[in-house]
């Protein structure tokens, strides 16, 4: 959630470590800071708010070095203040941390640091007694005072410092938080996500492993596994594009992502079909025997990435005939779940970094299943640890609220779906031909529906105020509601509400009347009459209604206020098509409301902690 820059080289670390900083700013972060080693003292300069307000107190020349590190954070202990930002000093101030992810015994270390050693802290964070150990068993090596302070805590973590008197060095050690250094010529990165460094290094990375600590110098980077053994860790070579991550000529990263969307899922799909049409799950070896051995699929995540894997229950239940069961990774971790060697655990997350994720794939594979991941992060946490991972291949998706990587992931499950369906022999050829031209067609589809946007646009112009609005649908189109209710509150904080059209009755149309609005789903064709009805029952109630259907079922026009169409299409792949004008009606809304669209308030694009 928090992001991580540390520069060593031989000239201007802030200009760099503040670029990088801006590059995490999708991640989320309510306050900002830099520590530099000048003049035989580290110099700590932080802000509340955005990194121009940090920008404002480091522009002096003076304050500059060719070391430093600096840190975005969302607080999780302790309010957003000056004092609770990263990075933070020891007593002496001769050290200086920065760290992502939550030290679970940092009660009691400060409890025994404040009683044996009198020393007093000035923030209320957790991380802030990582300072004050490292500087307790600091003795000239700060690689070896690092070691013994992990050793004394608990939890999950990024920690990258430095000390004064080494002002060549940067140290950092990982535990269930990412981290990945960057590979220069004359100079070294460390930071929390490749965006931060890619135009530096040229795609050259070290993907940090768990428990592993690594020293950087401006002419070495030298990685240790926990033991303390040195490692050779080949280099990884990123593909993207450097200027992947700007927002050309868009106003919000999330409306140049929306429109990204034709594009990635051609690619998704494209380059996993074989010259016959067959499926490839890239370097993923399921046989029709594995398959076969599995009795159960569990499809974990969270947020957005829980509604694709919604979808995803349907789709494969239908083509592969396997009993599908999909939970939410934090409440997945805590129940008695039936988990062994003939269990199929699938997870899906875009960054590969969601700490729930993480855990419930560690229980999950240690009780036998087979995991296979769904990520779009390349060489992520979810990624290294899984048996089989299959890519988004999404690009990098900046914004917070996530679109192309959510119609990406739902690209992924189709064809999951339809391979394990066809190995199988649970479909036959007719349908996996139809299904496979229907998926073909989506990027055309998709920017039909963006053809649109100046409909949509204008729909949120009327409706933007509304304090109150309900998303509802039958089947697939009730995954999708879910999807198209949280695009909404993400970005535009209006309290949004989706459920199963079917339960409406059983307590929630108690809720609606005049001042209400309704996005209704009805874009599946077998549930179509019954949707109708739902649509009545709401309309009764005096709600507005914004209705959404395939073209030709003008029918709809009678018991709608407005009317969204999609293209013609199956009703398996109709959540893709749905779930576009969804997010471009949230876009702007959003926008009409003054809101922080890329950024929205309290979110984070990485949720690196419980």
């Amino acid at each position: 959630m928090c992001g991580i820059v540390g520069y060593v080289g031989t000239d201007h670390a802030k200009e760099k470590i503040i670029d990088g900083l801006k590059r995490l700013e999708y991640r989320g972060y309510d306050s900002a800071g830099i520590a530099l080693p000048i003049d035989g003292k580290i110099q700590v300069r932080k802000a509340v708010g955005e990194i121009k307000n940090l920008e404002a107190k480091i522009a002096s020349p003076d304050f500059d070095a060719p070391m430093g590190i600096g840190h975005t954070r969302w607080a999780t202990h302790g309010e957003p203040t000056e004092l609770n930002a990263h990075p933070h000093l020891n007593m002496e101030e001769t050290i200086a941390i920065v760290h992502n992810g939550i030290i679970e015994n940092y009660q009691e270390i400060r409890e025994w640091l404040a009683t044996e050693y009198g020393i007093v802290f000035k923030s209320e964070t957790d991380s802030e007694v990582i300072a004050h150990l490292i500087g307790l068993f600091y003795d000239g090596d700060l690689l070896e005072a690092v070691n013994k302070a992990v050793a004394e805590m608990r939890g999950a973590y990024a920690v990258v410092a430095i000390a004064v008197d080494e002002p060549d060095k940067i140290v950092a050690v990982r535990k269930d938080a990412p981290l990945v250094a960057g590979i220069g010529k004359g100079f070294n990165f460390i930071a929390s996500d490749i965006p931060a460094v890619l135009k530096y290094v040229q795609g050259n990375i070290y993907l940090i492993e768990n428990n592993e600590t690594v020293v950087l110098t401006k002419d070495d980077i030298v990685i240790y596994d926990e033991n303390g053994n040195k490692v050779d860790r080949e280099i990884y070579v990123v593909d993207w594009k450097a200027d992947s991550a700007d927002k050309a000529d868009y106003d919000h990263f999330m409306l140049k992502e929306i429109h990204e969307q034709p594009a990635v899922i051609s690619e998704t799909l494209m380059s996993r079909l074989n010259p016959d049409d067959s499926i490839r799950l890239d370097d993923i070896s399921l046989t029709k025997e594995d398959i076969d051995n599995f009795n159960k699929i569990y499809i974990v995540a969270c947020g957005t990435a829980y509604h694709a894997g919604l979808v995803g229950k349907m789709v494969i239940e239908k083509m592969a005939h396997i009993p599908v069961e999909i939970d939410v990774a934090s409440e997945f971790r805590y129940r008695d779940t039936f988990i062994d060697d003939k269990t199929l655990f699938i997870a899906i997350s875009q960054s590969g970094e969601t700490l729930d994720t993480l855990a419930a794939l560690r229980d999950a594979k240690e009780r036998g299943a087979r995991i296979l991941s769904v990520v779009n992060a390349v060489g992520s946490s979810i990624a290294r640890e899984s048996h089989d991972v299959f890519y988004t291949l999404a690009g990098p998706e900046v914004a917070v609220a996530s679109t192309k990587a959510y119609t990406t992931q739902l690209i992924c499950m189709y064809l999951i779906g339809l391979y394990m369906g066809s190995t199988r022999g649970t479909i036959d050829k007719d349908y996996y031909n139809y299904m496979l031209g229907e998926l073909k067609a989506l990027p055309e589809k998709v920017s039909r529906v963006l053809e649109n946007e100046e409909f949509l646009k204008n729909l949120a112009a009327r409706y933007y105020f509304k304090d109150n609005v309900f998303f509802i649908g039958r089947g697939l189109d009730s995954g999708v509601s879910y999807e198209g209710s949280l695009k909404l509150k993400e970005i535009s904080y209006i309290h949004s509400f989706a459920i199963a059209a079917g339960e409406l009755k059983h307590g929630t149309i108690a809720l609606m009347d005049s001042e209400s609005l309704v996005v209704a789903l009805a874009t599946q064709d077998r549930l179509y009459e019954k949707m109708v009805s739902n649509i009545v029952e709401v309309q009764a109630r005096g709600a507005r209604i914004i209705g959404m259907a395939k073209e030709g079922r003008t029918e709809i026009e009678k018991t709608s206020d407005e009317v969204i169409y999609i293209p013609q299409c199956a009703d398996e792949v109709a959540p893709v098509l749905a779930v576009v004008p969804l997010q471009i009606f949230a876009y702007y809304v959003a926008l009409e409301r003054g809101c922080n669209i890329d950024k929205p308030k309290n979110l984070a694009k990485s949720v690196t902690v419980e």
